[in-house]
């Protein structure tokens, strides 16, 4: 651990977390949005479903940890509403058992000492031609729809109705856009910048929405080491410095 010790968010998931720092990805993007406020803890599995991740609560999110998360944002579900394998292996999980193991997830998160804030991502649509023609000869049959996806992102929102836990309809978010297909994913599942981008606009807006207190909008959080310093770059006047700590000029995007 290294100090001082900032809010701490994790994004919690399967391959589009775990890939969420890659190829211009929305933990990356978070990652800057959040420099000097936050830090971005990546614990994201490629290929996992519901059910490796319930296996795991303890070990990922200890009870007894004296430093607890602010935020967790959750991404479970493509790979859950894949179609079942003749074999009965794989990584899909009947619908009902995908609700309840969401269910077990936030009930744990809910539970941690500190009031950690949640934000669950509802599975995105995929783009179904790419899919079927990019498979892999090292895989058997894979079967992945929308209109699985939307089943499971549907369950998924109505699960955080329920129990009163922030969601990103991200299956919904995406379609609103034109192209969604041709821009938003690398290989018609995971996503590419700008799909990614979708993604933190989406969070960021549930974050200034949301009415906690503290506050975890990037714009509401302190900026650490933000005082004035005489080490500062020289201003135009040759007599004042510039404190570059709020500088945002670098960012393709000003998000809000």
């Amino acid at each position: 651990m290294v100090g001082p010790l900032r809010p701490r968010f994790v994004l919690f998931g399967s391959s589009i977390v775990q890939l969420s720092f890659s190829n211009g990805g929305w933990g990356a993007i978070l990652a800057d949005v959040y420099s000097r406020k936050a830090d971005i803890i990546l614990r994201g599995y490629y290929g996992w479903n519901s059910r490796r991740a319930v296996d795991v609560l303890d070990q990922v999110f200890p009870k007894d940890d004296a430093t607890q998360p602010s935020l967790v944002i959750v991404y479970f579900g493509g790979n859950d509403s894949m179609g079942p394998h003749s074999s009965g292996l794989g990584p899909h999980v009947p619908l009902s058992e995908y609700v309840e193991n969401m269910k077990k997830i936030a009930n744990h998160l809910k539970s941690l000492p500190g009031g950690t804030r949640i934000i669950f991502l509802s599975c995105p649509p995929v783009d179904e031609d790419r899919v079927n023609r990019g498979t892999s000869g090292i895989f058997s049959e894979l079967v992945r729809t929308n209109e699985l996806c939307k089943n499971y992102s549907e369950a998924c929102i109505k699960m955080c109705q329920e129990l009163d836990v922030n969601v990103v309809d991200l299956f919904t978010a995406f379609q609103q856009r034109e192209n969604w297909m041709t821009d938003y994913f690398t290989d018609g599942i995971h996503l590419s910048e700008e799909g990614s981008k979708i993604v933190v606009a989406e969070i960021l807006k549930v974050l200034k929405e949301a009415e906690w207190k503290p506050s975890l909008h990037w714009k509401s959080m302190p900026t650490e080491f933000a005082e004035d310093s005489p080490y500062d770059l020289v201003a135009a006047d040759g007599k004042t410095t510039l404190n570059p700590s709020e500088w945002t000029f670098h960012r393709e995007i000003q998000w809000d």
